[in-house]
Parts: C-alpha cells; structure tokens; sequence
C-alpha cells in the first residue's frame, strides 16, 4: 500500500492576502483558485517543484475558526519548508519581506531558520543535513 499527505489546511482570514503571501513572497505555485459559491473558494498552493503536499486555504468562517489563526498548532513551527539552497532560499524570501524571527542556524539535522506568515504561523525554511 502507497499513501501521501496530499493536502494540509490553513485557515486564513482573506483568500486573496493568502495567495499573495505564498505565490508572490514564497514562490509557491497556484495550483487552483475555484469559486465554490457563497464566497467560498478552493484554493491549492503548493511549493513548486512539489508534487504531492500542498496548502489547502480556508477563509475562517466563524469565531472559532477566525480564534483558530495563526495559532493552530498552539504557538510552534507548523510547517517545514524543504529547500536544496537554503541561502539562496532566505536571501530571496528576505528580500521579498518575508519576516524571519531568526537569523540561520545550523543543527544536526540542517540549515534552519524560523519564519512567520502574515497570519501568525511559524515555518521553518530548512536545508536538511547530508
């Protein structure tokens, strides 16, 4: 049996500021902007070159949800962004605003240095070791 981790929720107060985020200052792809009515939408981004793992966004809808950004794992790094050239990676996502909480540092596993969204979540951009 072969399963993947195709799709990961992020719950977001604006589709468009999200898009904008991810593509423009991220370089991730847009893989599917589509209108579900009711001002719902189906929004897929992805890190380009990535074929299986990609964002789900979801505009909040409600108190709970809305309460739910930026903190929806409680305040530590939710996601992991791999990269082949991590100082090629910062400098270029640095250079695009990208506010990084941290200046690189290397550990066992690699190259790392945290990052926050527009919405509060905390990423890691990370050159893994070897």
């Amino acid at each position: 049996m072969q399963q993947t981790l195709a799709r990961i929720t992020l719950v977001v107060p604006d589709y468009d500021d999200a898009i904008a985020f991810y593509r423009d200052s991220l370089g991730f792809e847009l893989v599917e902007d589509l209108d579900m009515g009711d001002g719902k939408r189906w929004v897929v981004l992805r890190p380009r070159g990535a074929r299986e793992t990609a964002l789900l966004i979801a505009k909040a809808d409600g108190a709970a949800q809305t309460a739910a950004i930026g903190n929806q794992t409680g305040g530590r790094v939710a996601f992991f962004l791999h990269t082949d050239d991590f100082a090629r990676d910062h400098a270029a996502m640095r250079a695009r605003g990208v506010a990084f909480r941290e200046e690189p540092r290397h550990e066992p596993y690699g190259t790392v240095a945290v990052f926050a969204d527009p919405f509060g979540n905390l990423w890691d951009l990370l050159q893994p070791a070897g």
